[in-house]
């Protein structure tokens, strides 16, 4: 068979035009419309709708294809991709069959929840953002797809934008954080790591921007649920991430679960055709989430046909397993419910996308045995995955400089999460291989050498509770629950660290006790962490925390208690291996928090860029009557948005603007000094944001509106410079309109959020 063309057993209904893609190129926009154009002349309407049909599948093996129920959908031209299947062979198997024995011989979208990394894990999302690094964040998508396409996926559900502000929503863990500006610039990374040049090489593979729209503002914080609010605030607040991944040219965009404006977003016309396609020019397609548009029935918007109908007139083109569309379009056509200029748009979208891929010139693209061989799990990827993971750790507490570590004496590590290699790669890391992940102890003893004696004791279960603890440990993250008694592990964790000159306290959360449905009403630690925690401080010996987690949790009593905190989130593969190379100083942590942490649950939602109320709190006060406060804690989040400690220190000087006034062709210049005082080398992530004084609508506090990411050599100065720009100004004002207004502003330049210099220009 040549690898470039379709076999000539093709039918020949098609088989001069599948001929004629191999000698074209994908970038011409009019050969593609001509080529589609012509292949759907030929197609029935039962088969245009098959190509709107994305079944799940992951139990066919190779030789068993053949016979399974997918494959004679395939035959009849009722499926248009599968996803959650990898592996060339498998792949390539039931390539063949939609290519030679299907009618029109059509080739399928595969796609997998590539969501950050493939078998090769980095960081969660989340602890990705902190590093605050878009080459990084970027590569890490290539690296991705490279590994996911030589496994035969071409499609990757990813990146997920969705902004966050209630980190009781545990797929906080998938996103970028709270801020809408840091989220549009980790999408476009995404999008252009993924897609590459424009999805030609077969390294490249085709983003799916999720979950449109929103999904990350549940009531109560909890998955699936209703979001609510006004249009002013999604505009200004929400969607540029998503705006971001559509600019940036991603190939398809995925539909939330949840409601908007009263109508599920997989049925809503206004928010898929009107804003995506009409106002944002989106010309990928559009899929449901897994089962979305059958779950519409119990949104009470009607029966399987209804919903289907209500689906396919919104936008969706392609109905992800419900298979609604399979089993009612046709129907519904001949009703006169459904147009088949719907059917015709929703096809022609996903035959454009196969065709941009390059499955037309040549369905086995993805179908590599020697890239299979050669480009997965290497160990360039995992030198760069260690790398990365390291960007991404927070440096939360360091009194009295107990990090880094000394390659000395003897280090105790206690705790559930010290010894948990399934634990290490975090939620959603569906292709990888857990027990290839480097646990923490194993990652210590490795970059601790010969010298340092390592003791491990698992000193508790991850909570008292059995049932929570099986609902938190998931597809394979078990973490082995120990049956003896708490105080017999406490008492072997105490004799552990009576031998040790250091102990790390490995605790907070496994990694299924955040991500999809893994939402928590409280977000302190565990009760029986907590216990341990306090006996190990007891024992006077120096204590560093080192936090697993998949999203903020309440810190206050830790922070008070213990003498570090390192955040290392879930950080992937290799992360036993990067958090040594931090807790010893090899790498200098310079991560950044993408969300704040709450002293409280009750504070719960609570994010930097917030508006005030007509009664603010003034700053020097924590409680005031009859002004916005708590009777029991301040309004002050616990570690700001943008917080980030480091084994060196960084001073800012005064922000210098090189005018005063611009107009609406303009543009000021702010620039700030920033000065290593520490003695060891590092990163600095200085932010700028902007508040606009006077609006003619409501404005946030602040805004992130800049970043850039220094690296000093320790005593060294830099200048950073910004460019404020009326783009930068820009709001959504009381009628939709992207508006700037004249007046005045407030530029703030620092380390974090809370600790800021500032300065104050005119837009005229």
């Amino acid at each position: 068979m040549k690898r470039t063309i379709i076999k000539l057993v093709v039918p020949a209904i098609i088989s001069c035009v599948v001929l004629s893609v191999s000698s074209c190129d994908n970038s011409d926009h009019s050969h593609m419309d001509r080529y589609i154009s012509h292949l759907m002349k030929k197609m029935t309407l039962e088969e245009k709708i098959g190509q709107l049909n994305l079944p799940v599948t992951g139990e066919i093996v190779t030789g068993q294809a053949q016979n399974s129920d997918v494959a004679k959908k395939i035959c009849a031209g009722e499926v248009g991709g599968l996803f959650n299947l990898k592996g060339v062979s498998r792949i390539r198997e039931l390539q063949e069959l939609a290519v030679e024995q299907s009618r029109m011989g059509i080739p399928l979208l595969f796609g997998m929840d590539v969501i950050h990394g493939y078998k090769t894990v980095f960081p969660i999302p989340l602890g990705l953002s902190c590093t605050w690094d878009m080459d990084a964040i970027e590569t890490s998508a290539r690296i991705a797809a490279t590994e996911a396409s030589a496994d035969g996926i071409c499609w990757t559900f990813s990146p997920m934008v969705d902004v966050c502000r209630d980190p009781r929503w545990g797929r906080i863990a998938e996103g970028c954080g709270e801020d809408p500006f840091l989220g549009a610039a980790v999408a476009k990374a995404m999008v252009k790591g993924y897609q590459g040049r424009r999805m030609e090489d077969n390294r490249e593979i085709m983003a799916c921007v999720k979950h449109f729209a929103l999904y990350g503002a549940p009531d109560a914080g909890r998955d699936y649920n209703t979001v609510d609010m006004s249009r002013q605030r999604m505009f200004n607040e929400y969607l540029m991430p998503y705006k971001a991944a559509v600019d940036a040219g991603a190939g398809s965009v995925m539909a939330s679960f949840n409601e908007v404006d009263g109508i599920p977003a997989t049925g809503n016309r206004w928010l898929m055709t009107e804003v995506l396609r009409k106002q944002w020019g989106f010309d990928g397609f559009v899929v449901s989430d897994y089962t979305g548009i059958s779950e519409m029935i119990d949104h009470g918007m009607g029966d399987t046909t209804k919903v289907a109908s209500l689906a396919i007139n919104a936008g969706v083109d392609m109905d992800m397993v419900s298979e609604a569309y399979l089993s009612t379009l046709a129907r519904s056509v001949r009703e006169g419910k459904v147009s088949e200029k719907a059917i015709d748009r929703a096809c022609r979208s996903i035959l454009e996308a196969k065709y941009k891929l390059g499955l037309f010139a040549d369905p086995y693209k993805y179908c590599s045995e020697e890239r299979g061989e050669r480009d997965i799990f290497t160990d360039e990827n995992r030198r760069v995955a260690r790398k990365i993971a390291s960007e991404c750790f927070v440096l939360l507490k360091n009194e009295g400089n107990v990090l880094p570590l000394e390659r000395k004496g003897t280090i105790g590590i206690v705790g559930p999460l010290a010894d948990s290699p399934a634990n290490m790669a975090g939620t959603w890391s569906v292709a990888a291989d857990l027990e290839k992940s480097v646990s923490l102890a194993e990652g210590i003893r490795s970059v601790a050498g010969d010298m340092v004696n390592v003791l491990t004791a698992k000193g508790c279960n991850l909570m008292s509770d059995p049932s929570y603890e099986v609902r938190a440990t998931m597809f394979g993250r078990s973490l082995n629950r120990d049956g003896r008694s708490e105080d017999t592990l406490l008492k072997e964790a105490l004799q552990i660290a009576s031998e040790s000159d250091v102990i790390l306290a490995a605790l907070g959360e496994s990694s299924e006790m955040s991500g999809e449905c893994s939402c928590r009403t409280d977000l302190t630690m565990p009760e029986t962490q907590t216990r341990l925690l306090d006996a190990l401080v007891d024992t006077g010996k120096p204590v560093v925390l080192v936090l697993f987690t998949g999203r903020p949790l309440v810190l206050t009593r830790e922070h008070e208690r213990v003498q570090a905190i390192l955040n290392v989130w879930f950080g992937g593969t290799e992360a036993g291996l990067a958090i040594g190379d931090v807790l010893f100083g090899d790498v200098n942590p310079g991560g950044k928090l993408t969300t704040s942490f709450p002293k409280s649950t009750g504070q719960i939602p609570i994010h930097y860029n917030h508006k005030n109320t007509g009664r603010p709190l003034p700053d020097c006060a924590w409680f005031q009557k009859f002004r916005s406060n708590y009777l029991d804690v301040d309004n002050e989040p616990l570690y700001p948005f943008g917080y980030g400690l480091s084994y060196t220190t960084f001073q800012y000087g005064d922000i210098v603007l090189d005018k005063k006034t611009m107009d609406g062709t303009d543009e000021i210049q702010a620039s700030i000094v920033v000065t290593n005082t520490g003695e060891r080398d590092g990163h600095e992530v200085v932010q700028m944001y902007i508040r606009d004084l006077v609006g003619s609508v409501t404005r946030p506090v602040m805004e992130l509106k800049g970043f850039e990411k220094v690296f000093l050599k320790a005593g060294e100065s830099k200048t950073v410079y910004f460019r404020i720009s009326p783009d930068l100004l820009r709001f959504y004002n009381y009628d939709l309109d992207y508006v700037y207004e004249p007046g005045d502003f407030s530029v703030m330049i620092g380390g974090n959020s809370r600790d800021l210099k500032k300065a104050v220009f005119t837009l005229l």
